[in-house]
């Protein structure tokens, strides 16, 4: 162990971010919130507005409204484009009004604060005007989401000396904030307006993501950060080999999970606390016993981090501690996960210090961080190693996995590129993957074949086209590799990446939910139907902070069946969808019975949950009679926030839903690599 400026530095390389929530946004959790049947609300419900100031409100989301619809109307595709600007500050207000969150009175002031700042910008685009588009220092904006077409927020800090109208590129750091109970859209907004944040390198851009609200950035969390990043590339030069991500308490588990699924598009991460697992965590933080069931432990592999661990060798790491922090046990046990793999930690650690950043630690890992920046991301780095547990997160530099021999079992590609053309693949639980460069890339020789050696067996692969780009796949059969793509049968399904399940992976891109226009053959599963359909459309709203779009199963066109997701609720009698696939499907349901390979259920009190590729257009999913699979007593520690269900699940709907399930689960698996019953 070395000190160095009274700092106790362990080796590996991980950077923090410091959470910028005020006291009245840090966490709430605790062993008090153990109990399943005895789950508090969050978000809790906030202060009632007074009439005077609710008519205000009312009045200034009315006039913003007129001038969006105006908008709107233009045919200017750049007023259009800006219009989620616009819309970020009207949507806030709306739903602190609309549900009740308003947490503080002094909200109810920095909502018609808002309302002013976004009449002010709707005023400016209605002239063709768009200042705060050229502005420096804090500044949020807004994007429409692939997932449910809601405006989403973010927040930047644009360095002073950023060029609007020059080429050069610039180093840009995503921030994951903190735990915040009461971070709704109006408070992050009001937030990002005032706060810098704990770092703000030079000559770097800093994005502040929403993430969807308190989900520790999973899920539709997730991806809120890469559509964000993606709306700032469009807005800014960002140099894509100096991205980083960084984060605090909960940002740091977002970091983490950042870090190890998509190791290839950082610089460097820089986690700081938080957590990096599920069942350690809850037992250390949270002082939780667990009882998982053997699926639960298999889907905790969707975001724990220690057994993605060996993918940090493509993402240098710095990691904060304070000594007395509880969650330094986060970057503790990736030290030991990152030691088993041959990699050393940089842990940098600040002493006597409970969950904060101590200013000494800043000076390091900014001295750390600017380096790293110096160096950038190694975009075709001559060794390669991918881990992986789903098809979800399959690609690392110039490797693809492909197909693996058993999802939510562990996965491994380990690429060297050799001298000579020679390219040497070693594989364990892989049936496919694909090597690929492009153009300008490749550092092989383009007049000979390159011979790749795939566990231990010779293949000659193709050479190199003419301007460096280089391409090929393999598959197995049987213990034999073979140069090619695998070759299937018409119509043959098979998990790939992005259609691979689990349930909760219908919600990661665009969906729908078709309600019912008839009714359930049998009483008890029409209400429990009607009742998951009302839940997941609320907690969508409250837990994930969009707006779900519902249409009624004869208004689904080909559209929505090429577009999106289809979440079906009802049965086949009720729901006209799920009579048209429900034979296409490999659990058969009828009035009587439902039947799961050899198992049969009574279908008077029992009903399906699964996800499925849409045999309407198997490039897309159908899921049945589900939303996001964890539920209240999830909401209570971001560790819990994981898939709670497989591919499918069997649900005696005599138990009542609650807060943890949707009644008792009686059967649950995952679908095999062919999507049929294992």
């Amino acid at each position: 162990m070395i000190f160095l400026r009274k700092l106790i530095v362990k080796t590996t390389i991980v950077f923090a971010l410091c959470a910028t929530l005020s006291p009245a946004l840090l966490p709430a959790d605790g062993p008090a919130d153990n109990i399943a049947d005895q789950v508090r609300r969050i978000p809790a419900l906030g202060v009632e507005v007074p009439a005077e100031q609710k008519q205000q409100l009312q009045a200034g989301l009315a006039k913003l409204q007129t001038s969006l619809d105006q908008l709107k109307k233009s045919k200017d595709t750049r007023i259009q484009s800006l219009i989620p600007d616009v819309e970020i500050y009207h949507r806030a207000v709306r739903c602190a009004l609309e549900y009740q969150e308003f947490f503080h009175e002094r909200e109810i002031g920095n909502g018609l604060k808002l309302l002013q700042q976004g009449q002010e910008r709707a005023d400016q685009l209605l002239k063709g005007e768009a200042p705060w588009t050229r502005q420096t220092g804090l500044v949020v904006r807004g994007y429409i989401s692939k997932i449910d077409q809601t405006v989403q927020p973010y927040g930047l800090v644009i360095p002073d000396s950023y060029t609007f109208s020059g080429k050069s590129q610039y180093r840009c750091d995503l921030w994951f904030h903190g735990r915040g109970e009461r971070l709704s859209e109006l408070n992050f907004i009001d937030q990002q307006q005032r706060s810098r944040g704990q770092y703000t390198p030079a000559d770097t851009i800093v994005l502040h993501p929403y993430g969807r609200y308190s989900n520790a950035f999973k899920f539709a969390g997730e991806v809120d950060v890469l559509e964000g990043l993606e709306s700032t590339k469009q807005h800014y030069r960002i140099d894509e080999d100096r991205i980083s991500v960084r984060g605090f308490s909960m940002g740091g588990a977002a970091c983490w999970q950042f870090a190890v699924h998509y190791a290839d598009r950082w610089f460097a991460a820089n986690p700081g606390a938080g957590f990096s697992e599920t069942p350690l965590f809850l037992d250390v933080f949270q002082k939780e016993t667990l009882n998982p069931t053997w699926y639960e432990k298999k889907l905790w592999q969707m975001y724990d981090c220690p057994g993605y661990a060996l993918n940090l060798f493509q993402c240098p790491t710095v990691a904060y501690s304070g000594e007395i922090d509880s969650q330094k046990q986060a970057a503790d046990v990736m030290e030991l996960a990152l030691k088993n793999v041959g990699i050393d930690l940089v842990h940098i650690i600040g002493p006597d210090t409970a969950h904060k950043l101590h200013p000494d630690s800043k000076i390091i890992i900014e001295d750390k961080m600017d380096s790293l920046a110096r160096v950038g991301r190694q975009r075709i780095p001559s060794t390669v190693h991918l881990v992986a547990y789903t098809l979800k997160y399959n690609r690392m530099n110039w490797v693809t996995l492909d197909a693996m021999g058993e999802e939510w079992t562990q996965a491994h590609i380990n690429a060297r590129l050799h001298s000579q053309n020679r390219v040497e693949v070693k594989t364990d639980n892989v049936t496919a993957f694909s090597l690929k460069m492009d153009a300008g890339e490749s550092p092989l020789d383009m007049t000979h074949p390159v011979m790749v050696q795939v566990d231990g067996v010779k293949l000659e692969a193709p050479r190199p086209m003419s301007d460096r780009s280089w391409q090929v796949s393999f598959h197995k059969t049987g213990d034999a590799w073979h140069v090619g793509p695998v070759v299937y049968e018409p119509g043959q399904l098979v998990k790939k990446h992005n259609l691979q399940g689990p349930i909760d992976d219908a919600f990661m891109d665009s969906f729908i939910f078709v309600s019912p226009s008839g009714t359930c053959a049998s009483p008890t599963v029409d209400k429990w139907v009607q009742s998951e359909m009302k839940h997941a459309i609320v907690h969508w709203r409250q837990q994930f902070r969009g707006d779900a779009r519902v249409m009624q199963d004869s208004k689904i066109t080909d559209k929505e069946i090429a577009s999106s997701n289809l979440i079906l609720w009802g049965d086949p009698q009720s729901n006209q969808l799920i009579k048209k696939i429900v034979d296409k499907l490999p659990i058969q349901w009828n009035q009587e019975t439902i039947v799961v390979g050899e198992k049969q259920y009574p279908a008077d009190h029992h009903a399906p949950i699964l996800i499925f590729p849409n045999p309407l257009n198997p490039e897309k999913y159908v899921a049945l009679n589900s939303g996001f699979t964890y539920r209240e007593y999830a909401y209570l520690n971001n560790a819990r926030q994981v898939p709670m269900l497989p591919d499918w699940a069997i649900i005696d709907l005599r138990t009542p839903a609650g807060s943890q399930y949707p009644g008792k689960v009686v059967d649950a698996n995952f679908f095999d690599e062919f999507w049929r019953v294992k």
